[in-house]
């Protein structure tokens, strides 16, 4: 598996949040913690298409304990997808959310081209990124690979899978909301992410 490194792409979602930048040393994965990395997060090696789900639902303790947050609820899907022209794979993300306060569903996505390694944590994680500067996201995983850590600092997003501008906006990490732990789940939980009508039949069969 060859990934491609655009190194650029996201270093501020790359930094965890509450740390200075300076803080915080990130190489680009070797090849080998790049391919074991993906079979964590895909929990296999991923096949010409595969998925991983990761949701939460933060309870009213959690809320009350973390009075800042403005997200009530997340979705993310993962997919690993083989490349017949560059003969590799491909990896993209989804992400959905319902804010707090607020009525409607949110939704993001982007491609994941390259996975990268904090050396002071030890923690590798997927760069991913939302086309045309709208942020970016990182995706790392726990120790035990079954929840999934979001790391953001700005990421553009739209409302009930409205990709006009008048529905754009961004969700911005604020005081509570620069990381979420996501469980993770069936792919099929991430149904209402997906739009294709393929590729939704495709995914609640798994």
């Amino acid at each position: 598996m060859k990934l491609p490194v655009i190194v650029a792409l996201g270093l501020a979602a790359l930094t965890s949040a509450g740390h200075a930048q300076d803080d915080i040393h990130i190489r680009e994965a070797t090849k080998a913690e790049a391919e074991a990395f993906s079979e964590r997060a895909f929990a296999g090696s991923p096949g010409r298409k595969t998925y991983a789900c990761f949701v939460r639902r933060y309870d009213a303790d959690h809320l009350a304990r973390h009075p800042k947050q403005k997200v009530a609820a997340m979705k993310l899907l993962m997919t690993a997808e083989y490349d017949n022209e560059v003969k590799e794979l491909r990896y993209s993300f989804r992400l959905g959310f319902k804010y707090r306060h607020r009525s409607g569903d949110f939704d993001s996505s982007g491609s994941c081209n390259h996975v990268v390694f904090e050396d002071n944590g030890n923690e590798v994680r997927f760069g991913c990124g939302v086309d045309c500067e709208g942020g970016s996201i990182g995706v790392a995983l726990s120790k035990d690979d079954k929840s999934a850590i979001v790391r953001l600092a700005r990421v553009r997003v739209w409302q009930n899978n409205k990709p006009d501008d008048d529905a754009e906006e961004s969700l911005v990490a604020g005081a509570d909301d620069g990381i979420f732990r996501l469980d993770r789940t069936e792919s099929r939980d991430c149904a209402s992410l997906v739009t294709d009508r393929g590729e939704l039949a495709a995914l609640r069969r798994k």
